[in-house]
């Protein structure tokens, strides 16, 4: 009997392109001892970006270090086992916070960002400022996009910012939240970008940037497509499955244009 030929790309070279548990090997009818531990301290990485505490005044302060006047806000869920367990408290506003939002609108406003801890505050802390530093200069380039409202919440899940921005008049919010943790990336950042957001909104009305961190989308390509999506969102006024994320191919359209028929 013939041997069997040997892979042109054995499995093992799988683990020098991702950070997925592959080819871990055999130790009996259990994992080897590595990996077992590798595991273990992944999961209870994610475990604990999951109750992180969320720092909003540390958030506020750096924000307001790059010129921008920032306002907190929090949901309807009173502590971290609340927001847990009643997703649905993480999508309304207190009304406290409705209140005070309600007093700071000046009147409509093209953009409005909403910064909250989601599922990993830890995600938050590590990437929201910097992102934001670099997204800044863009939406100020060419035919500028003023930025109304900065908003950091607390007990936030992606649908608050549709509240937040309708309080707001926002023609937009985007909301930089906390991603759910996994075992590979437990400080994930994600954006979610809503046209003419009010409360209702589906999933399928915005876009979504994900995967933000240090192994997967960097700041400045986080920056450079959520830019791109924010002045084609304006400019053909759409979000969603509409608005395909075409920004390797396309420069941006400018504002006022007509929507596509």
């Amino acid at each position: 009997m013939s041997d069997k030929p040997v892979p042109a790309r054995p499995t093992l070279d799988l683990r020098s392109f991702t950070p997925a548990r592959v080819a871990l090997g055999r130790s009996g009818a259990s994992v080897p001892t590595k990996p077992l531990l590798d595991f273990t301290l992944d999961h209870a990485r994610a475990r604990d970006a999951v109750h992180a505490a969320f720092d909003a005044p540390r958030l506020v302060a750096d924000l307001g270090a790059l010129g921008l006047t920032v306002s907190e806000a929090r949901s309807q869920a009173v502590d971290r086992g609340d927001y847990l367990r009643r997703p649905d408290l993480g999508r309304q506003l207190d009304p406290g916070s409705a209140e005070a939002l309600a007093r700071d609108a000046a009147g409509p406003c093209q953009l409005a960002l909403v910064i909250g801890d989601g599922l990993s505050a830890a995600a938050v802390h590590a990437h929201a400022v910097a992102l934001v530093a670099r997204l800044l200069p863009l939406l100020a380039e060419g035919d500028a996009v003023a930025l109304g409202h900065v908003v950091v919440a607390s007990g936030a899940r992606v649908a608050l910012g549709d509240e937040i921005g309708a309080i707001l008049s926002a023609r937009m919010v985007v909301m930089l939240i906390g991603e759910r943790p996994g075992l590979s990336a437990p400080d994930s950042l994600g954006a979610y970008l809503t046209f003419a957001p009010k409360p209702g909104r589906t999933d399928a009305e915005r876009n979504c940037v994900s995967n933000i961190h240090n192994a997967g989308l960097s700041h400045d390509e986080a920056a450079f497509k959520i830019a791109w999506l924010i002045r084609e969102g304006l400019a053909r006024e759409v979000t969603g499955v509409a608005l395909k994320d075409e920004s390797a191919d396309r420069a941006p359209r400018r504002i006022g244009t007509t929507r596509p028929e």
